[in-house]
């Protein structure tokens, strides 16, 4: 496979300004006038997990935090730093925790991996792994363990969006906002929703204890 020069992604970057704008004359001036999104995207920086297309919304209609392994920790502050943003003053209404199957940063927490500086942003994996270490060993193959792990991720950094002071802040104040927990699949291109959902304070309480 052939890899597109820099100059080609400049050259597609102008197809696809003027694909937009053939299409929907208007649509570059909307953004411009405000960055109003209902949606804030927490997940992965695995390149093969874009965002807006897996769910068909346009720039502007999700506003988005990626880092490896789809992490909410709660000492980090770029993460803490968009959170606050979306919530605040984007006022989101769903915040989004989307982790994907086959991760290679799940994968390495999982195996224990050591791979260098990375290794301190997955301690919170290797925790899990831990935490599930009963549940992950009676799964017969480690591709399906390591499936578990990533959906089991998801579903702590759910928690940790929702149990963070600037969610609790929000549905104190009465704010619309619901917590949603996705497990994205690369093989074929479909999401599935974990069930893990928080809409209001009083649903964690049981966390906070």
């Amino acid at each position: 496979m052939t890899i597109p020069s820099v100059d080609d992604l400049l050259a597609n970057n102008r197809a696809w300004a003027a694909g937009k704008v053939k299409a929907d004359p208007g649509f570059f001036q909307r953004l411009v006038a405000q960055q109003s999104p209902a949606y804030f995207w927490i997940g992965c920086s695995d390149s093969r997990v874009p965002a807006n297309e897996i769910v068909g919304v346009d720039p502007g209609e999700m506003f988005v935090h990626r880092n490896v392994a789809n992490l909410a920790p709660p000492q980090d502050a770029n993460y803490l730093s968009t959170l606050q943003y979306a919530v605040e003053v984007l006022k989101v209404s769903h915040i989004l925790v989307v982790g994907h199957y086959g991760c290679g940063g799940v994968l390495a927490g999982l195996k224990t991996l050591r791979l260098g500086l990375i290794d301190h942003w997955l301690s919170p994996i290797r925790s899990l792994v831990r935490e599930h270490q009963a549940e992950l060993l009676a799964l017969p193959t480690e591709t399906e363990q390591h499936d578990r792990l990533c959906e089991l991720n998801v579903i702590r950094q759910v928690e940790n969006v929702a149990t963070n002071p600037f969610v609790l802040d929000a549905w104190q104040r009465g704010a619309d906002l619901t917590v949603h927990g996705w497990c994205y699949s690369i093989e074929n291109g479909l999401v599935t929703d974990l069930g893990a959902r928080f809409r209001h304070v009083d649903e964690v309480a049981a966390l906070r204890r």
